[in-house]
């Protein structure tokens, strides 16, 4: 039986209103909150809810879940009062106006065992989806160039510039094609209707590789254009959202070719890319429900909020300061043996410790509070969430990813290739692997590349993981299988479901295992 989730809608104004009723058609919506005492009961009779206040709607332990799409000064303030009364958070773009206020929703997010997922709306387009789909197959070989822009006569606001109106949703597209983030960050701003206000923005981020993107925003444009232009050396790919549907998706193979040592344009007219045919908010608030339901980590989640938050505040403070070149790239408060290298390009977090003869690759990023063991070699483009823990002799090659609070025990190791060969060159051929959060592998265990471990399971010593892993789920053998289930903290569950160590009990609901309180949330989960 499928798992009903009740969420409620916090601002029901501009875009707050397509909120209301995505949420609606998903049989999800179950109140509105607007501090316009008119809209709301508008909407409350429209919809068939209740209009609560919001002090209300977080009291209300039948409410799983909070749509927040008021104001940006409002967001910090009210994830972090959601959070704590233990409801999960979807919130519009941005997650906040300070790095220190996205950290601690992230923070409080992991405290309460709660969602936080923000709302990026690109990264669920099927254009996007699919455009994502030919940068990793490798189509467009190796990324040269972004550019964006997004540009229309209006809506004007007072409250925030055109940059973080309107650049919130290229970054964040940019950071995922990019995998990192940017080393530094130039802007310029044009304020013409009001002096404090940037009508018209032009952002420069500059990666490693050589790898350069530009976003041009405005709200004073006498046409509206939304377009994405991806080049690599061996193709490039073209998403405009403004075109009609069968038309979204544009893709150029080989414009570029050699004539001996000379470049020489090819004629040659792009194909177009079929893609599925459906709304994108549609797709991001049923991806905030199934993250609920499912125990999934939401694919624009706190971190990935917070990242493109450190590009904005990087952007706003080139303006501030005469369009100067922001470095994001300086490495402070992590401590490392001398014989550690880290690569150019690479980032490690505040409060990380690396230990002897460790080497981090160019690109790689290691969160904040990790520690990393003697002779740990982590491989270009690695990324490893905050506070993990990697013991001695293990190796984290390109294509795996850690999620926050894993721990890889002694020599266990990771592979990404499926059949690799010392004369076949399969650079190209990498299969990703993707580790949960809170995850347990144990010492000498192997896991195959290609899969993906949902969190907080226990990987036993020596298993040799070949397929997909549940969440929670307790695996062992050669090749691995379920033994049974472990809880949040790593304890196993006898057949009672309750944890040794906490008191917590779980229930198992449509073959994964959720906490017992999360289940009584609705009166329809577990029965």
């Amino acid at each position: 039986m499928k798992i009903q989730i009740r969420i409620a809608v916090a601002g029901c104004g501009y875009w707050g209103k397509n909120l209301v009723r995505n949420m609606h058609e998903l049989g999800a919506l179950t109140a509105i909150c607007d501090d316009n005492e008119v809209a709301s009961t508008q909407f409350a009779k429209q919809y068939n809810v209740p209009a609560l206040t919001w002090d209300e709607i977080l009291a209300a332990n039948h409410i799983d879940g909070v749509v927040i799409a008021t104001p940006a000064l409002s967001h910090a303030k009210m994830v972090k009062e959601a959070l704590k009364s233990g409801k999960h958070v979807f919130v519009e773009k941005p997650i906040a106006l300070s790095v220190e206020d996205a950290q601690e929703c992230r923070r409080l997010a992991s405290q309460h065992g709660k969602k936080l997922m923000v709302g990026h709306l690109l990264q669920y387009h099927p254009a996007f989806v699919q455009l994502k789909q030919y940068v990793k197959s490798g189509k467009l070989g190796r990324l040269q160039y972004i550019y964006s822009t997004r540009l229309n006569l209006g809506k004007l606001r007072r409250e925030e510039n055109s940059l973080w109106s309107f650049a919130p949703h290229d970054i964040s597209m940019i950071l995922s094609l990019a995998r990192s983030q940017p080393d530094s960050v130039l802007a310029i701003g044009g304020n013409y209707l009001r002096n404090d206000v940037a009508d018209v923005t032009t952002m420069h981020m500059f990666f490693p590789n050589n790898l350069q993107a530009r976003i041009f925003v405005s709200w004073l444009h006498p046409f509206k254009e939304q377009r994405l232009v991806v080049v690599g050396d061996k193709g490039m790919i073209v998403f405009n959202d403004q075109a009609m549907h069968e038309q979204k998706l544009q893709f150029y193979s080989d414009p570029v070719i050699w004539d001996g040592s000379d470049p020489e344009i090819q004629s040659r007219s792009g194909e177009f890319i079929p893609t599925e045919d459906c709304e994108p908010l549609r797709k991001e608030c049923q991806h905030f429900i199934d993250c609920i339901r499912c125990d999934l980590t939401p694919l624009t989640n706190g971190e990935e909020g917070k990242n493109v938050l450190e590009v904005l505040n990087a952007a706003q403070l080139s303006m501030d300061n005469g369009n100067k070149k922001i470095n994001l790239n300086q490495q402070i408060d992590f401590y490392r043996h001398e014989t550690v290298i880290v690569d150019e390009g690479a980032t490690v977090g505040a409060g990380s410790k690396i230990w002897h003869y460790t080497h981090i690759s160019k690109n790689a990023k290691i969160g904040e509070n990790c520690v990393l063991g003697q002779n740990v070699f982590v491989g270009q483009g690695v990324s490893i969430g905050n506070g993990c823990k990697i013991q001695n002799n293990v190796s984290v090659y390109n294509g795996v990813t850690l999620e926050e609070n894993v721990f890889c025990g002694p020599s266990c190791v990771f592979t990404n290739v499926n059949n690799p060969r010392a004369n076949v060159e399969r650079k190209d051929e990498f299969s990703l692997t993707y580790v949960g959060r809170g995850v347990t592998i144990g010492a000498n265990a192997t896991i195959v590349c290609g899969v993906d471990i949902g969190e907080y399971a226990f990987i036993a010593a020596g298993a040799v993981v070949t397929k997909d892993v549940n969440p929670h789920a307790l695996m062992a053998g050669v090749p691995a299988r379920q033994i049974g289930w472990v809880s949040r903290c790593g304890e196993v569950l006898k057949d009672a479901l309750t944890c040794p160590r906490t008191g917590e009990s779980y229930r198992i609901v449509d073959g994964r295992l959720v906490l017992k309180a999360e289940a009584e949330l609705s009166p329809t989960l577990g029965k």
